[in-house]
């Protein structure tokens, strides 16, 4: 059972919320009953498995005293990789020993070893990569004098177990997101109270915008388009090249909107509570490098990969040949991240060389970076082409797990062969797909050629709004068909 924010559910459970913050207005009891209500949400769809995230909660609460109270450097060290171990180690043992035994039980077989480990057939925790990153984020914070730990309780459970983004994100910073808990007493600088919650005509603007933005994403687009993608990518054998290309750009293109379709509905569900949480994606599909893609998609991820393991590692204050090694292992590791399958492995690999490789010609000629060519907008148009032809390589592998398949739909993307009739068939049997996805280009196109898109629609006078909001439910309501899809990311 599952809470999905395109459920009535969900609707429904939002509505109380805000009812209740509308009708009561005691701080503390606010706040007391923001943390039920998000523990509330994630039993409704993990059941037993919110033990994990208390258990995390609790864990690094008071370990974040214990760093903070630590009288030497060394201490707070040890303190600071006890706290990880048991953050990554309960990650580790829920989303990786399966496949870790499936690894052992396959070469087991290949050197014939003779005995084959049970599976222990665990169930993948909802949201345990997003709320682990998330703590993390505090330990190590308080590790290196960014933040001092919170006196109550209630304020970190608040900020790991948030409902908005529990099951899939954004990754939010304890340094960013527990001063929003708090507010000053009488204009004072020391001394604080809970943040009152209040429900503002502006927020409510500006968060329902988003939340319909993103309904609309998941709705219209990413769940219109997804039969198309598995109608190549479920048997791709015997298929053309210009259907896989096709194909990759169609679930290049679900992915997009169905995971910042996600992040735009959890934005808004937080903007209307008074919350901000970070960006998560910046046109994406407009990036001219390797990097400005990292810089674009996914961004409280790939930010946090950089802060958290890219620059531990060292970064790009070692050799050259550890920065390219470094920009490997981050996004070897960041594929792993994202499940424990082989094929999100080779997905990070494939990201780590282009990273590497950018990095490396950037080093080795770097004039090239700075040609007039590349200034203009024929050189702008073959940077992004460049880019993207990568990064749609890149989504296969992402989406298709059977190796034979992906060897196949790989090759015949590299290796181009054109089957006219084929095609043409595919384009017609699949023309409201094709529709959806050219209106997917336009919007994207909209959203880049106009900065802030979605500040301006909330801004526009209310009979123009009111009228957008329409627009985006009747889109929904013809579009839906009764049995909402779950979201791609939930499963990472």
């Amino acid at each position: 059972m599952l809470m999905l924010f395109n459920t009535i559910d969900f609707i429904i459970f939002f509505i109380v919320i805000l009812g209740v913050f509308v009708l009561i207005k005691n701080r503390k009891f606010q706040h007391v009953f923001l943390l039920l209500a998000s523990y509330f949400f994630f039993y409704y769809t993990s059941n037993y498995l919110i033990t994990l995230l208390i258990f995390t909660t609790i864990w690094d609460y008071y370990f974040g005293k214990a760093i903070w109270n630590a009288d030497n450097i060394q201490r707070k060290k040890i303190l600071l990789i006890c706290s990880l171990a048991g953050n990554l180690g309960l990650l580790g043992f829920f989303k990786y020993t399966d496949f870790a035994i499936t690894q052992f039980n396959f070469f087991g077989h290949y050197f014939d070893l003779g005995h084959q480990i049970p599976l222990l057939n665990l169930a993948l925790p909802i949201g345990i990569s997003f709320y682990t990153f998330h703590s993390i984020t505090y330990t190590v914070g308080i590790y290196r004098g960014q933040l001092s730990p919170v006196k109550s309780f209630t304020d970190y459970a608040i900020f790991v177990a948030f409902f908005p983004q529990l099951v899939a994100g954004p990754i939010l910073r304890a340094k960013d997101f527990l001063p929003q808990l708090r507010e000053k007493i009488d204009g004072l600088e020391v001394g604080t109270q809970f943040r009152r919650i209040v429900i503002t005509n502006a927020n409510l603007k500006i968060g329902i915008t988003l939340m319909a933005i993103g309904f609309f994403k998941k709705m219209v687009i990413a769940d219109n388009i997804s039969p198309m993608v598995g109608d190549v990518f479920n048997a791709p054998i015997g298929v053309d090249s210009f259907t896989i290309i096709l194909g990759s750009i169609a679930f290049g293109i679900q992915i997009f909107c169905d995971f910042s379709g996600y992040t735009d509905i959890a934005l808004g569900a937080a903007a209307i509570l008074g919350f901000k949480m970070p960006i998560n994606f910046n046109k994406p599909y407009f990036a001219t490098s390797p990097s400005d893609f990292w810089r674009k998609w996914h961004i409280s991820l790939s930010s946090w990969l950089r802060d958290y393991l890219y620059i531990p590692l060292g970064g790009s204050h070692k050799s050259k040949t550890r920065t390219y090694l470094n920009l490997f292992i981050t996004m070897f590791l960041g594929g792993l991240w994202h499940g424990a399958s082989w094929n999100f492995v080779l997905w990070g690999i494939l990201h780590g060389v282009y990273l590497a490789s950018h990095k490396f010609i950037v080093d080795k000629f770097p004039l090239l970076g700075n040609a007039k060519f590349f200034k203009t907008k024929l050189g702008w148009l073959v940077s992004l082409l460049i880019t993207q032809y990568l990064v749609f390589l890149a989504w296969i592998p992402f989406r298709v797990q059977n190796v034979d398949f992906m060897k196949y739909s790989m090759m015949k993307y590299v290796l181009v062969d054109f089957h006219t009739s084929s095609t043409l068939n595919f384009i017609l049997s699949h023309r409201f797909h094709i529709v959806i996805m050219v209106g997917f280009v336009i919007l994207h196109i909209i959203s880049y050629k106009i900065p802030h898109l979605r500040e301006r629609i909330s801004n526009v006078k209310l009979r123009y709004w009111l009228v957008f909001l329409v627009g985006i439910m009747l889109c929904v309501f013809f579009s839906y068909e009764g049995n909402p899809e779950a979201f791609l990311y939930f499963k990472f």
